[in-house]
């Protein structure tokens, strides 16, 4: 608190029930001079004696949110005198603040957002990985400082009010996601990937940032040379994401990244891995899962279908959007949410491929984006669902504003035109999107998700590849698919990508004259689109007009949630039916 006071209990109350289910594993609670901490426990290591807040040196008190990969190697070399309590592996991160200060982040290997109470300087740390998978928020207002792991907690906690910034809610509807440390939420920031903050009475007084990747840019290197060293770093790394005291399992695609991760885990592991695999019966959309279980008996696998249907959208819709308190309007979202649901009923840790497409440069508009123009070359995200037609109000002219800087921060001396592009994805795309709808969507199932692809080791070779082995023969991940051929039989590693998609377009389509009235006729609508151009883009089968029409859903059901405060009560049709509870 800015006044030196302690938190009152009420609010620590209200930020513990608000994450409950991040953590149903245990609470614990410290408060001492002007700071509170609050801990909800998904124990994954050292479930005996791990429960936090973990203390250090000095009386220093921690509380974690995350895995810290390294922490045996940490234990045994830098740490090894070091009068260590538990089996945590959070407790080094106590340790190196002591012999490092804050510095000593840059020993950490894993996913984490941390705040460490040092009561002798009078200061709160915050830190978050330099990915930004685990995240982290804030709110600073005249009388103290707040944090926590989800926005929703600060507002129910009463420490901040629920409404909408203008420009992110631009963004959010042309883009699906939201740049940059301001959310969508006013009042609330994010804390970005790598960075760490020094709080003292209530006020911000240090800032650093541990980069993600490497500043250069690329390194010149054999393939063949290069395939034996990916090949040590995705055993590491896999190796290290494995390490956990409860059952863990794999998300399987028919894509090259979760296919290299299951090769990797069938190689390390004695017992058969157990893999989920989402498909869309009786859809028009492709269907990984014929391609994903002649990867999973090739390995050896336990190989699970979960199904998903329309009639699980419409269901299923609501929970799943009030989970996502950070917006991101990805598809993926769906069959995200319903497979950690299924997979929360067995384990507690899933590995996911995250993070390829980024360090490895898988998306096809990679290849576009390093053309030059009169080869059909152009910027990355140059037009949204909303840049024609007419159906805002007002046109969000600054939607590109956040990608543009990021664009022009990452454009350092050295690096090439594709690493620029990756890089770019790395600080906005990957976190505020992608990382987001991953956390969100397990969590609210008490399910940890882990991406090896995204570990320190892997991107600072990954990113520094020459990019002739990125993009070859027309494909990007040119050295990930090398290796996929070399060590896995008859594997699809150069098959053309045919794109992962859930047919939400085929399902809105379907069912557009009964839901385009609904949402045209949703106040959160209704102050930011013409209600007539609503209703005839659920009217529409045009691509481009599905894509605006899914995104105007996912609003309308947003806003009800986290700007309303109303909680999903039935379907959709259900829920936006009775706009207003």
């Amino acid at each position: 608190m800015a006044d030196g006071t302690p938190p009152p209990s009420e609010v620590l109350d209200g930020l513990e029930q608000a994450l409950a289910h991040r953590g149903p594993d245990g609470t614990g609670r410290y408060r001492q001079d002007d700071v509170g901490l609050v801990h909800a426990r998904l124990a994954i290591i050292d479930l005996t004696s791990g429960d936090q807040p973990l203390f250090g040196p000095r009386g220093c008190a921690l509380v974690a949110n995350g895995e810290i990969y390294n922490y045996v190697e940490l234990r045994e070399q830098i740490l090894a005198d070091a009068p260590l309590r538990t089996h945590s592996d959070c407790e080094p991160i106590l340790h190196l603040y002591d012999r490092f200060g804050a510095e000593g982040v840059n020993h950490l290997r894993g996913m984490y957002a941390f705040a460490l109470h040092d009561p002798q300087a009078a200061t709160l740390t915050l830190a978050r990985d330099p990915f930004g998978i685990k995240p982290l928020y804030y709110v600073e207002t005249p009388s103290c400082f707040a944090f926590a792991s989800e926005p929703q907690a600060l507002i129910a906690a009463g420490l901040v009010s629920a409404s909408l910034a203008r420009r992110p809610t631009g963004e959010l509807l042309q883009l699906q996601f939201t740049t940059g440390a301001d959310t969508i939420f006013e009042g609330i920031r994010r804390l970005l990937p790598g960075e760490s903050l020094v709080v003292k009475q209530g006020r911000v007084v240090g800032h650093s940032v541990r980069a993600a990747l490497p500043q250069g840019g690329p390194q010149p290197i054999g393939e063949q040379q290069a395939l034996d060293r990916l090949d040590q770093i995705l055993m590491d790394s896999v190796n290290v994401h494995q390490r956990a005291d409860v059952p863990y399992g794999l998300f399987l695609s028919s894509g090259i990244d979760s296919a290299a991760i299951l090769t990797c885990m069938s190689r390390l592991d004695t017992n058969p891995v157990q893999a989920y695999t989402a498909c869309f019966p009786r859809t028009g959309v492709y269907d990984e899962y014929d391609e994903a279980h002649k990867m999973a008996e090739a390995m050896g696998a336990h190989h699970i279908k979960v199904e998903i249907t329309a009639a699980d959208f419409w269901r299923k819709l609501p929970a799943i959007v009030a989970c996502v308190d950070d917006p991101t309007a990805d598809y993926a979202i769906v069959p995200t949410y319903i497979l950690a649901e299924e997979a929360a009923k067995d384990l507690k840790v899933i590995l996911c491929g995250e993070g390829g497409d980024e360090i490895f440069a898988g998306y096809s508009r990679y290849r576009r984006q390093i053309r030059p123009w009169w080869l059909g070359g152009r910027m990355r995200r140059r037009t949204g669902p909303f840049s024609a037609g007419g159906i805002l109000i007002e046109d969000p002219s600054d939607w590109r504003d956040g990608i543009k800087a990021a664009e022009q921060a990452c454009a350092l001396p050295g690096r090439s035109k594709l690493q620029v592009a990756q890089a770019a994805d790395c600080v906005d795309w990957l976190p505020h999107g992608l990382l987001v709808k991953l956390d969100r969507c397990l969590m609210a199932h008490g399910l940890e998700g882990r991406t090896p692809l995204l570990d320190p080791v892997v991107g600072d070779f990954g990113f520094c590849l020459p990019q002739d082995l990125k993009l070859a023969r027309g494909r990007g991940k040119y050295l990930m698919r090398r290796w996929l051929e070399e060590n896995v039989p008859n594997s699809p590693a150069f098959a053309r990508k045919k794109g992962f998609t859930v047919p939400v377009g085929d399902w809105i389509a379907t069912q557009g004259a009964r839901l385009g009235p609904l949402v045209a006729a949703d106040p959160a609508i209704a102050a930011i689109a013409h209600p007539d151009k609503v209703k005839a883009v659920f009217a529409g089968s045009d691509k481009h007009g599905l894509e605006a029409a899914w995104r105007l859903l996912f609003f309308a059901l947003w806003h009800r949630r986290h700007i309303r405060g109303l909680v999903p009560d039935g379907d959709v049709f259900e829920c936006l039916a009775h706009p207003l509870g």
